[in-house]
């Protein structure tokens, strides 16, 4: 009989390597996964929209070796819109007037948000995974890739920001927006506020236990302009020189119309 060598030390540390990449590539199994559906991918809008609401509806697929888990389950569905630039100013009272004191420039905020859950969601995880997995609009606002400059705690401009939005329905949070129609079966129901932007809008679902985060989903709709609309935008983005002077002449011609309608002699 012949002797097989044993494996050297070194073989065995480049196996357990390869072992422990693959694991890493693969990852393990998801015993969870999501099905999302959307009212509508695409909703055109006209001068007479007047703002409307998206449902997301939703299902979970457990897999059939994974033992049952002895909690509900939690869903939070965020949606954002169009991510935009734009500067928070304060200003102050200089006498009769208000001068700006101070400003903080936002490089990529989310037009609009809403974030919707099935409970609190300081009862669904804990503030760490809260702001890991960017869960609520305080979280979002607090995000340290939302201005160029590192976020500090009580940042005013950030407060103002979210305080702002608030106001005007652009930003929304509901504890109770998604609501189980069956043990693996959820909706959830978001409006859109006439002033909502155009544009792309992202849906992400998070699936949660025990404050632990099981699976995720993205999504998508976009909503755009229709009819005339459409049209004047379409022509002042490709052709900016022509509606320019199309504009500035017609200003001169209503100028000149309102001029000789109102003559007096």
């Amino acid at each position: 009989m012949r002797a097989v060598p044993a494996p050297s030390r070194g073989a065995l540390m480049r196996a357990m390597l390869a072992l422990l990449l693959a694991v890493l590539a693969f990852g393990p199994a998801q015993a969870e996964s999501l099905v999302v559906s959307l009212s509508f991918n695409r909703l055109a809008v006209t001068s007479t929209y007047a703002g409307t609401s998206v449902a997301v509806f939703g299902a979970i697929e457990r897999d059939a070796q994974a033992a049952a888990r002895s909690g509900a389950y939690d869903v939070v569905v965020t949606i954002r819109g169009p991510r935009q630039s734009l500067t928070v100013r304060e200003k102050e009272a200089l006498g009769p007037v208000w001068v700006n004191r101070d400003q903080q420039k936002f490089a990529e905020v989310p037009s609009f948000l809403a974030v919707l859950s099935s409970r609190p969601l300081p009862e669904i995880a804990d503030a760490a995974t809260r702001r890991r997995l960017r869960l609520g609009l305080a979280a979002i606002v607090a995000a340290p890739d939302l201005t160029l400059a590192a976020p500090t705690p009580d940042d005013p401009f950030r407060e103002a920001l979210l305080r702002l939005r608030r106001r005007e329905r652009l930003f929304t949070e509901s504890e109770a927006g998604v609501r189980f129609l069956a043990p693996a079966v959820f909706r959830a129901t978001a409006p859109l506020p006439a002033t909502a932007p155009v544009g792309a809008y992202d849906v992400e679902v998070v699936l949660l236990a025990g404050g632990v985060p099981l699976a995720r989903h993205d999504a998508r709709f976009d909503l755009v302009k229709s009819g005339i609309e459409q049209g004047i935008a379409t022509i002042a983005r490709d052709w900016s020189l022509a509606y320019g002077l199309a504009a500035g002449a017609l200003a001169l011609i209503s100028g000149w119309l309102a001029s000789v309608i109102f003559r007096r002699d």
